[in-house]
């Protein structure tokens, strides 16, 4: 059951991302590490010019050790921040998206019902876009709410680097 509640958001998030990549925005794929909880790969891919996809592998530390994969859709704001000395642009970015967290079982080899954590995302942060250069470095703290097997919530937070192919 749990992979597949996996396959399906993986699935439900590539096609998403197939749809917008003949938006307007920014050419390419971002892809990078993020460090903190979780730690992993992250992807992002501009739809429009205020618009991107966001998503993430990694491993999350917190209480049991885990698998955490989770896709946003962000907006982006330039006109909050501006520091002169900074060529390049520094958006506010802010979504909604879903995690699916998948952790290790104590019990034995097998996994019981407990083991899958689906959540709704709720991100929040910050990008330097540097100029002349297709990397993007990025902080964001994001509220998560957990909906399956149970309600909870709990707090992620990442710093990050994307190299932009295609761009």
């Amino acid at each position: 059951m749990k992979i597949q509640l996996l396959a399906a958001g993986i699935v439900a998030f590539s096609i998403a991302i197939a749809g917008h990549v003949q938006g307007k925005g920014e050419d390419g794929i971002g892809v990078g590490v993020m460090v903190g909880e979780p730690t992993g790969l992250s992807l992002k891919k501009w739809t429009e010019a205020r618009h991107a996809l966001d998503a993430g592998v990694a491993w999350s530390f917190s209480e049991n050790a885990s698998l955490h994969v989770h896709g946003d859709y962000l907006f982006h704001r330039f006109d909050i921040l501006s520091i002169p000395e900074l060529s390049g642009a520094l958006p506010i970015h802010y979504g909604l998206g879903f995690r699916i967290k998948l952790k290790e079982s104590n019990q034995g080899r097998g996994r019981n019902n407990d083991d899958a954590m689906i959540g709704v995302r709720i991100p929040v942060g910050v990008s330097y876009l540097v100029p002349d250069v297709p990397i993007d470095v990025f902080a964001e703290i994001v509220p998560v709410f957990d909906v399956a097997p149970k309600s909870d919530f709990s707090l992620n937070a990442a710093i990050g680097i994307r190299y932009y192919f295609g761009r």
